[in-house]
């Protein structure tokens, strides 16, 4: 996670929150409404705070139109990533403090967040205590039959985490993505960067099948599976340097396979790194044999634009496209993450096809431990700080809350106009509703009719506000 850089924009720190009103069929003057509006301003006087609705409407105003029947990408969800140092603090706070944050992050309430997504690690991220894998030797020593395999350290803190969540919401989808194989299986014999030795493949293959089968014997359905975590950054402690040529004939002669073989039906996403480079995922998809084996690609925005990810729905429409990592850099400068993060991801990536949208990562303590060595993110800050059983909410908390509390699994994007100054995305939610999330990057007040068919409202967004109607 070192070196990554990203652009902020800068946010605009105001004192003053937003007002909200609402017209539709039958709706009564001065009433309230089943309509609602939920602010966050960049100077945290506002944070995800429901703003009073109220039915009355202007003719002047900003037109901001969504069209429920112009359909595009149903959406997986919004979450953040559950490092292995996110289960370890969580897993130390006392039995009724950690139900209490689980519920919270992770359950449907009124008062929940309802992410509804999570990445894990497939061994050791750079946000785990110490590096392993599931099948870790003497030097010297291979295990191609992996009779030693053994989900081992993820018996303590990352899998009880996973079952409590599952617990809390059944149907929550988990995305798997390995950092490194185990290091008998590289070429340079070290946890930090090589590559997979070509003799190894199938090998590795069966690897991440037996993971799948054994998270499956302890009630832990992986939804998908990335083949690489950032194949082209190999200086993270785990990483692995895995060129797009690589990674297609591992899919395409041995992974695919394997999964065929072994009846499962874990998705297989490829790529897993930066909107740079559209190339990569394209190359491999381009291979017919490769691609049948493939649900999509997945996507970082630490180099690049958001909208190179639409080049390669273009490339290959069949293909589902994720958003699964952006980090918060500690200590969090809360207006322009804020302002970064909603503009760029919680309504860019969507609006470029993404199923997904990802925070790196779930939680840290206050000195933003722990990390691996020698490669280790050291200045990651988790959507929440967690110091024993005291929770801090951080910005990536509120970031991802503006759409996963609204935006359920199975909810569809929908057209809305592009407006200067004020980013938006629109979806179709399953129980029916219009949810809008809408970004203010001005510097003025903006009052903004939003017209959805039947259903219409009047919102004013201070300057820098973010704001999620549901109608």
């Amino acid at each position: 996670m070192l070196n990554k850089k990203k652009n902020l924009l800068s946010g605009i720190v105001l004192s003053a929150t937003a007002a909200v009103m609402l017209t539709g069929c039958g709706s009564v003057k001065g009433t309230k409404s089943t309509a609602g509006l939920w602010v966050t301003m960049p100077d945290k006087s506002a944070l995800l705070q429901e703003q009073p609705v109220a039915s009355n409407q202007s003719k002047n105003n900003i037109q901001l139109t969504i069209n429920a029947d112009k359909k595009y990408q149903v959406m997986d969800g919004f979450g953040y990533t559950l490092s292995g140092g996110s289960a370890m603090h969580i897993s130390k706070m006392s039995a009724a403090a950690r139900a209490k944050f689980l519920q919270e992050i992770y359950g449907t309430g009124k008062n929940d967040l309802g992410a509804s997504y999570i990445r894990i690690s497939v061994g050791a991220s750079d946000l785990d205590e110490k590096v392993f894998s599931y099948n870790d030797l003497p030097a010297g020593e291979t295990d191609v039959d992996l009779k030693k395999f053994d989900l081992g350290y993820d018996r303590q803190y990352l899998i009880p985490v996973l079952q409590d969540i599952i617990k809390i919401n059944p149907t929550i989808k988990i995305l798997a993505s390995p950092w490194s194989p185990p290091v008998w299986m590289k070429t340079n014999g070290d946890t930090r960067g090589g590559s997979l030795k070509p003799e190894y493949q199938t090998a590795y293959a069966k690897y991440l099948v037996k993971y799948i089968q054994e998270m499956k014997k302890n009630g832990i359905k992986i939804d998908a599976l990335t083949i690489q975590n950032e194949p082209l950054h190999p200086g993270n402690n785990p990483s692995l340097l895995m060129l797009a040529e690589d990674q297609k004939v591992f899919v395409r002669d041995h992974l695919g396979p394997q999964f065929e073989k072994n009846s499962i039906k874990t998705k297989i996403i490829v790529y897993d790194h930066n909107a740079d480079r559209p190339d990569y995922p394209i190359t491999i998809l381009n291979d017919k044999e490769a691609a049948k084996y493939i649900d999509g690609s997945a996507f970082h925005l630490y180099g690049g634009k958001i909208e190179a990810v639409s080049s390669v729905h273009e490339a290959h429409p069949n293909k589902n496209l994720y958003f699964t990592e952006q980090w918060v850099g500690a200590p969090g400068d809360f207006a322009n993450e804020l302002n970064w993060h909603i503009e760029n991801l919680i309504i860019g990536a969507p609006r470029n096809w993404c199923k997904t949208v990802l925070e790196w990562n779930l939680a840290a303590d206050e000195n933003q431990d722990p990390h691996t060595d020698r490669g280790g993110c050291d200045r990651c800050l988790g959507a929440v700080t967690i110091t024993g059983d005291k929770v801090i909410r951080e910005p990536a908390y509120y970031i991802i809350a503006h759409a996963s509390k609204f935006v359920h699994p199975g909810s569809v994007r929908i057209d809305s106009n592009i407006i200067n100054g004020l980013p938006n995305v629109a979806y179709k939610t399953p129980d029916g509703k219009i949810a809008a999330i809408i970004q203010n990057t001005s510097k003025e007040d903006k009052t903004i009719d939003v017209n959805a068919g039947g259903k219409t409202a009047t919102i004013t967004l201070k300057a820098g506000a973010v704001g999620t109607l549901v109608l």
